[in-house]
C-alpha cells in the first residue's frame, strides 16, 4: 500500500491510501477526481494530472503519443502526465499531484 496526496479540482488536499499494481487514473477515478472517458487508452486526456515537480524523477516523462495528446491541453504544464499512463509502484509512496482543471 502506498499513500498519495491529492490537490483535487475544488483545491482540496486529501491523502489517499492506495495499493501498487494499478493505474493512478484507477485510483483517482473510483474517487471521481477524474473521468477516465477513454479508459486508459490515451485517447481523451480526461484524466491529466500536474505532478508535483519533486516526483518527476520517479514518475517520469510522457512517451511520444502522451506528450501528443497533452499538446492539445489548455491546461499543460511541464510536469503534466496522463495518469492513466502512470503505473503505480511502492517507490511512488507519498506522491504528489494536481487534478488539472477539466477542459471543454
Amino acid at each position: 500500500m502506498l499513500k498519495l496526496n491529492i490537490t483535487n479540482r475544488n483545491g482540496e488536499l486529501v491523502s489517499v491510501v492506495a495499493a501498487a499494481n494499478q493505474t493512478l487514473m484507477e485510483v483517482l477515478r473510483n474517487r471521481g477526481d477524474v473521468e477516465g472517458l477513454c479508459g486508459g487508452q490515451r485517447a481523451c486526456a480526461t484524466c491529466h494530472v500536474h505532478i508535483d515537480t519533486a516526483w518527476m524523477g520517479v514518475v517520469g516523462e510522457p512517451g511520444e503519443e502522451e506528450a501528443a495528446l497533452l499538446d492539445f491541453s489548455m491546461e499543460k504544464q511541464s510536469n503534466s502526465r496522463l495518469s492513466c499512463q502512470i503505473d503505480l509502484l511502492d517507490a511512488m509512496d507519498g506522491l504528489a499531484l494536481t487534478v488539472a482543471a477539466a477542459e471543454g
